[in-house]
This record gives structure tokens, C-alpha cells and sequence, in this order.
């Protein structure tokens, strides 16, 4: 008998998340994306969400669970984002209300939606970034979305303790992405002189690191550092 496993994941249409969904698919996964635009991947179930719209989860509960329904075990992956710049100083209040709704708030509505149907054996994974853990001059609201994603995760190992399901927060480096392209040549250049291997990180990467902690309870709670080894100053 074939167990059918399971990827949520939400931002699956492009970058990590789109890495990820091919990666989890090729373990012989369904896998399911919930984000505005559906991956360019086949047999891929895309449910439209907008998670800077709190209606989202009106909209987008019933489909999440019909399509998860039968499913031996699950592994949810948050990985969309939302990265508006600015420092302390002059930070965007709006901006970071709405980081904040994408990249913590989204998290927390969709583990409440979802952890009634995750069976033991599941898992919650979260996409974080070097910024959960330190900070750089104009990210403030950036850095501190993501350090919360971090306590999220922490508060989500002690809560389900007991339950067979584990969670751990990946945090990516320089990702070569479309949204870190978008910055040019020049300014990539600079970012991988910024760690001791020299170059940047492709998606495919985090993608296999995320499947390793999906399979691997060991993990349960754990901040992984994913950056290619920063140079420190």
C-alpha cells in the first residue's frame, strides 16, 4: 500500500518556493501551492491566496482541506515573504504591518487551519532568513517579521510536543532568486563576496535542506543556518 504524502506550501510558484514544490515532487509528493499565482509545475494544485488580505483564510480554508483529505502525512512549508526596506528611523508603519500580516500572521492562521487534518509524522517547516537571527542597517521591519517567524517556530515545537509532528525554521543566505536578481550584476557580485564559499545559494538547495528536515524529526525546533558561511567583520 502507497502512503500519499503531502506538500503545502505556500509562495510555490517561483524562487525557493518553486524549487521546493519539484524537489517534494520528485519523492513522490502531491504537492499543493497556496499563493497568489500557480507553479509552473505539472500535476501541482494551486490555491489562490493573497495572505497581505486577512480574507484569505475565508476564501481559501474549505479548498486547503478537501485537498489535503486523505493525506498520510504532511509537511507544510511557509515560505512566502514579504521584504519592504527601510531602517528604524524612517521605517514604512504600513509596510511593516503588512510584513508582518504575510510573514507571521499568514504562518499562524494556516497551522490553525491545518494542523486538525496532520497526522503523526507531519511536519511544519518555516522559511526564514539570516535576519531571524541578527540584523543589518535598513531592514528593521524585515528583521523583525522574521525574528518572529523564529519564536513561532520555537513556540510550535513546545506546543506539539507529544504529537509525532516536528518543525524547524530554515534560515536561507544569498539565494540566487528572481528577487534578489532584480538588485543587478554589480550588487550580486558584492553579496557573494560576503561568504566564504563565494558564491550564492541556488534554490535547489534550501529545496533539498527543506526535505532533509521534513524527513528528519531530529530537527524538531532547530534554527538552521543555510548561508554558505558569512565572513565575519
Amino acid at each position: 500500500m502507497t502512503l500519499r504524502k503531502t506538500l503545502l506550501i505556500t509562495g510555490g510558484s517561483r524562487g525557493i518556493g518553486l524549487a521546493a514544490a519539484r524537489r517534494f515532487a520528485e519523492e513522490g509528493y502531491d504537492v499543493i501551492s497556496l499563493s497568489r499565482s500557480a507553479a509552473a509545475l505539472d500535476g501541482a494544485t494551486h490555491i489562490a491566496a493573497d495572505f497581505a488580505d486577512p480574507a484569505w483564510t475565508a476564501a481559501a480554508a474549505g479548498p486547503v482541506c478537501a485537498a489535503l483529505a486523505g493525506s498520510d502525512s504532511i509537511c507544510l512549508v511557509h515560505n512566502s515573504a514579504l521584504q519592504i526596506p527601510g531602517s528604524t528611523a524612517e521605517i514604512d508603519v504600513d509596510g511593516l504591518r503588512r510584513s508582518l500580516e504575510v510573514n507571521v500572521v499568514a504562518p499562524a492562521a494556516l497551522n490553525r487551519i491545518v494542523l486538525p487534518l496532520m497526522p503523526r509524522g507531519s511536519s511544519i517547516l518555516y522559511v526564514g532568513s539570516t535576519l531571524s537571527q541578527r540584523a543589518t542597517r535598513g531592514m528593521a521591519a524585515y528583521a523583525a517579521s522574521k525574528h518572529a517567524v523564529a519564536g513561532l517556530m520555537r513556540s510550535t515545537a513546545q506546543d506539539l510536543g507529544g504529537t509525532g509532528i516536528h518543525t524547524a525554521c530554515i534560515c536561507p543566505g544569498f539565494t540566487d532568486t528572481e528577487m534578489l536578481r532584480s538588485y543587478g550584476g554589480d550588487a550580486l557580485k558584492h553579496l557573494a563576496s560576503l561568504v566564504t564559499q563565494q558564491r550564492l545559494i541556488t534554490p535547489r538547495e534550501i529545496a533539498d535542506l527543506l526535505l532533509h528536515a521534513a524527513l528528519n524529526p531530529i530537527v524538531n525546533g532547530s534554527m538552521i543556518q543555510a548561508d554558505l558561511g558569512f565572513i565575519e567583520p
